[in-house]
C-alpha cells in the first residue's frame, strides 16, 4: 500500500512506517501438520491477497499446551481498548520498541504468535508509477511471521482476537522496495517465539532479525492486487520481461 509501504488502502492505514500489509496464505491443512507441528487445522479457502482488517491465520501455544491453529482479525486490538478501530492503525509492530509501546509490551510477554504465509507484495516506484513485486522463499515452502496477538470484548461481551506483524531492517532484497520487512521467524525459532515461559523481551527481541536473503526471490505481478476485491491466482502471476531476481542476480525461470 502506498504510504503503508505498499499496495492501495484506506486513508486510516496510510502510515509510511509500516511495512507489511498485503500477504497470501494459499494452502493450509497439510502446511500446518507437517511445517508447523499443528495437531488440528483451521478451516481456510485459500487467499491471494489478504488485507488489514480480515481474517488470517495464526498459531499460538497456551502454556502447557499443544500448538494450536487459530484465525484473526488482522490489526490488533489492544484488551484495554474503547474503540476497535484502533486495530486498523497497529497492523505493524517495530521491533525497535514492541517492549515498551503499550499496546504491544504485554502481548510480546503473555501473548505472541506465528502469522502464516507464503509470499507477500512489496511496491517499487518506477517513475510516476509503483510497480507491484510478490516476494517469497526460492523453494515455495510456507513461513511465518513474527505476530503479537490480543483478545478484546464488545460491550457485550463478544471477544474478538486480533494480531499484528513485527517488522524489521530489511535485508538486501526487500531493501530494494522498502527500508522496513516483516520479521519472518526462522523453523529453528518457532519452540522459543511460542514458548509462554519465556517473558524476558530482551531473549526474545534477539529473533527479531531480518531474514536471509539468500533464500527468498522477488518477481514483478500485475497491477490487479492494488485492489483487494482482486483475490485469485493472478494477483501472483509473474508479468513481462522482468525477471525475478534475488541478491545474487537474476533467477532463470520466472
Amino acid at each position: 500500500m502506498p504510504g503503508a509501504g505498499f499496495g492501495i488502502a484506506p486513508s486510516h492505514w496510510r502510515k509510511r512506517e509500516s511495512m507489511c500489509g498485503r500477504f497470501s496464505l494459499t494452502g493450509l491443512a497439510a502446511t500446518l501438520l507437517t511445517a508447523f507441528n499443528v495437531q488440528e487445522s483451521v478451516a481456510w479457502p485459500g487467499r491471494y491477497n489478504i488485507t488489514p482488517s480480515q481474517e488470517v491465520v495464526t498459531i499460538v501455544q497456551p502454556l502447557g499446551a499443544s500448538r494450536q491453529g487459530r484465525r484473526m482479525r488482522w490489526g490488533l486490538i489492544p484488551s484495554w481498548a474503547k474503540d476497535p478501530a484502533i486495530g486498523n492503525q497497529l497492523i505493524n509492530a517495530r521491533a525497535e520498541t514492541v517492549a515498551t509501546k503499550p499496546a504491544f509490551r504485554v502481548p510480546v510477554r503473555e501473548r505472541r504468535c506465528l502469522i502464516v504465509a507464503d509470499g507477500f507484495y512489496e511496491w517499487e516506484t518506477q517513475g510516476r508509477r509503483k510497480q507491484p513485486w510478490f516476494i517469497r522463499m526460492q523453494d515455495g515452502r510456507p513461513f511465518a511471521f513474527a505476530g503479537l496477538w490480543d483478545r478484546w470484548a464488545d460491550p457485550a461481551g463478544r471477544a474478538v482476537e486480533s494480531c499484528t506483524i513485527i517488522t524489521t531492517t530489511p535485508n538486501a532484497l526487500i531493501r530494494r522496495f522498502h527500508h522496513r520487512s516483516p520479521v519472518i521467524v526462522a523453523p529453528t525459532d518457532y519452540n522459543v517465539w511460542l514458548d509462554a515461559e519465556i517473558r524476558d523481551p530482551e531473549h526474545l527481541l534477539r529473533l527479531l532479525v531480518p531474514y536471509p536473503s539468500e533464500a527468498m526471490i522477488a518477481y514483478p505481478v500485475s497491477s490487479l492486487v492494488n485492489n483487494p476485491a482482486n483475490d485469485s491466482p493472478a494477483c501472483q502471476a509473474p508479468i513481462g520481461d522482468q525477471p525475478g531476481v534475488s541478491p545474487t542476480g537474476n533467477l532463470p525461470g520466472i
